[in-house]
């Protein structure tokens, strides 16, 4: 009976090693599942994270592209504004130098007329003439402050 015992103790002790030796490979086992799964979570999560990163470069590269343009751009208005300002000017002058212009010649054509009234023998008729003159000047001056005020700008001071 001692015999019978003997075997049965390490029949159950060999079955219990068994078993902790079964739960043992079973956690192996899962603990493997749970790494290889955490692995294919990384490479995933790499390659992912490689994804927004060529994202983040491609729009920074779109945001250079963009500051280029915008400054090319910048540069156009501003020659823009400088030539619009050199034609302001210019158109300025050219009226400037339009009136002066007109102005001496009344001078010279009122100086004229004096003249010829002074020397003329017969003063009726040269006043006569001087009228006809003085109105043929005036509507001349007003002819000439038509053609005058059509190139002038009207939404300035100065052209009106």
């Amino acid at each position: 009976l001692r015999g019978l015992s003997l075997c049965l103790f390490l029949f159950g002790g060999l079955c219990l090693c068994v078993v902790v030796m079964g739960v043992l490979i079973f956690q192996v086992v899962h603990q493997e599942f749970r790494l290889s799964h955490l692995k294919v979570r990384l490479v995933e999560n790499s390659a992912q994270i490689t994804r927004k990163e060529e994202g983040i470069v491609e729009l920074k590269a779109k945001i250079s592209e963009l500051q280029k343009s915008l400054d090319d751009v910048n540069t156009k208005v501003e020659t823009l504004k400088k030539k619009k300002a050199e034609i302001e000017k210019s158109s300025e002058d050219a009226g400037k130098g339009l009136t002066a212009c007109l102005h001496l010649h009344i001078l010279s054509f009122c100086s004229h007329l004096l003249l010829s009234f002074i020397v003329s023998d017969d003063h009726e008729a040269a006043k006569s003439q001087a009228q006809e003159n003085i109105q043929s000047l005036k509507e001349e001056i007003f002819n000439r402050d038509k053609a005058v005020c059509a190139f002038l700008d009207t939404t300035k001071d100065e052209g009106r």
